[in-house]
């Protein structure tokens, strides 16, 4: 009896290869679509979120994604568009009133002398969330987590509200740096994103702070820290993936750039 041809279905050695073939997809496809994901999120996402990340398809976003121990988390604050309320003048009135205990940091009017952050005109929300994840230890600070442990929400909001109501002083410069690299196009080949991309400029996010006049030993403190991981409270390590592939240099003209007034 002569053996079928080698194309033929019938054909005990294309049966091998085929069976042997579609193992290997289904494990490759298992590695790809659920181990890896599932390893890099330390399996605190769903099999079915695991997936969808794998094949680029975004989850909706919700409270659940971010695991159930609230030590683990990066930060309790969702992101949305309505998570600010509109302010009315009782709520900045409020905020004056609680901001009063702010002014040995942040100045009478928000802007900082002591080389903490100017909050003057900065983005409601990028305040509240601060404020948010410094009440729930997210963010850490000997001086600024006691001081947020007793605000209450609307405390928060009020505070927020207050601040940027509250004009930007800026003084003219007569020769300003110009933009670094990283600012206006970012180092793609590194995966560094333009910073004008989130903090103002192109497409200002909606908890993103504007950095154009902060400190610049406040904006060098923190990116060092998002590097070292000693900040960590940003949702999707965005800061954290970012700051890890600048040098000390790079570091130091970025906050001399936004640090000019």
């Amino acid at each position: 009896m002569t053996e079928p041809s080698i194309l033929s279905p019938r054909n005990r050695w294309t049966r091998y290869s085929v069976g042997a073939v579609l193992l290997l997809a289904v494990l490759a496809a298992a590695a790809g679509f659920i181990w890896v994901p599932l390893a890099n999120n330390d399996q605190s996402i769903s099999l079915w979120d695991a997936i969808c990340r794998a094949a680029g398809v975004p989850g909706a976003p919700r409270a659940g994604a971010l695991g159930n121990d609230a030590a683990a988390r990066p930060s309790d604050v969702i992101v949305s568009a309505n998570m600010m309320r509109p302010a009315n003048a009782e709520s900045i009135g409020r905020g004056a009133t609680l901001a009063m205990r702010c002014t040995m940091c942040h100045g009478i009017r928000g802007v900082s002398q002591a080389n903490t952050p100017n909050l003057a005109g900065q983005i409601e929300a990028a305040i509240y969330k601060q404020l948010r994840d410094y009440k729930a230890g997210h963010r850490l600070s000997a001086i600024m987590q006691p001081v947020a442990e007793p605000l209450s929400d609307q405390d928060m909001r009020d505070l927020a509200a207050y601040y940027t109501y509250l004009p930007q002083e800026r003084t003219p410069l007569s020769s300003p740096r110009a933009a670094p690299q990283l600012v206006s196009n970012g180092a793609p080949m590194r995966n560094i994103g333009a910073c004008a991309s989130c903090h103002g400029g192109m497409a200002q996010q909606n908890v993103a702070p504007v950095l154009e006049g902060e400190p610049e030993v406040y904006i060098r403190n923190q990116l060092h820290a998002f590097r070292d991981g000693s900040r960590h409270n940003d949702l999707n390590q965005q800061m954290r993936n970012m700051a890890r592939q600048l040098t000390d240099a790079e570091i130091t003209e970025l906050a001399a750039y936004y640090g000019q007034r």
